[in-house]
């Protein structure tokens, strides 16, 4: 089976740009929830060969030739990056922030899991992966959903006030998006459809929010690296999806 070049053009992109960011930048901003890999012995370097990886897993899932080479990597370089979280979370299990950073990474370790599981898995092995690429995804996207009531005053300073009719409408509408994608994902009832919708949003995201930021303000960091978790967790979502 062969996944959609499209989605494999976003995820790997993604991953392309992110990678490039952190390596121009090792702050908190561009480096968000495994910015503690910074901080081990040799967590620099270690740092920077994961990023390296990164863009080279990137470009590598876009030609046929590499890409069951590419997906491995991709696998192993967005898992390190899930297990860097936890100990964020045992520190301050009372933090959200912690669990949502973790949901981030975790999303797009799925969508690597998917990928492989098209590229490499026997049949029976590619099912039982599919099905925990789409749970996991899901369990996500209940995340997605609950960043977005916890940090309900930022979400809706991010929506464009040209959009009618206010930005309050749009954090509910969104939230309840999301809840009803996860919902899907989670049943298997129409979660193809759910998961292709969902990153559809987030491409809109990309455009009407994260565009127009860079535009003004591409002195933030945290905006280049917002922009391209964006598109990364879009693209993780249609591996899901294809791969189903």
């Amino acid at each position: 089976m062969k996944t959609a070049l499209y989605g494999r053009i976003v995820f790997g992109g993604s991953a392309v740009l992110f990678g490039a960011i952190a390596l121009m930048w090792h702050d908190a901003d561009t480096w968000q929830s495994v910015h503690r890999i910074l901080r081990l012995p040799l967590g620099t370097f270690i740092g920077d060969a994961l990023m390296i990886a990164l863009i080279a897993g990137g470009i590598g899932i876009l030609f046929t030739r590499t890409l069951r080479a590419a997906s491995n990597v991709l696998l192993v370089v967005y898992g390190l990056f899930a297990l860097a979280c936890i100990p964020g979370i045992v520190a301050a299990p009372r933090v959200f922030g912690e669990y949502d950073g973790f949901s981030e990474q975790l999303c797009l370790f799925c969508g690597a899991l998917a990928l492989y599981a098209v590229t490499h898995a026997s049949a029976a092995q590619s099912g039982t992966l599919r099905l925990v690429a789409r749970i996991g995804l899901g369990l996500c996207t209940i995340s997605f959903m609950l960043a977005q009531i916890v940090y309900e005053s930022v979400t809706a300073s991010l929506v464009p006030k040209w959009i009618p009719p206010n930005q309050t409408f749009w954090v509910i509408f969104t939230t309840v998006a999301f809840a009803l994608a996860a919902v899907a994902m989670l049943v298997n009832v129409r979660a193809r459809r759910a998961m292709r919708l969902m990153a559809a949003m987030l491409t809109v995201f990309g455009v009407v929010v994260w565009i127009p930021l860079l535009v003004a303000h591409p002195e933030v960091h945290g905006n280049w690296s917002e922009f391209a978790l964006n598109f990364l967790i879009a693209g993780a979502t249609l591996m899901v999806a294809d791969a189903l």
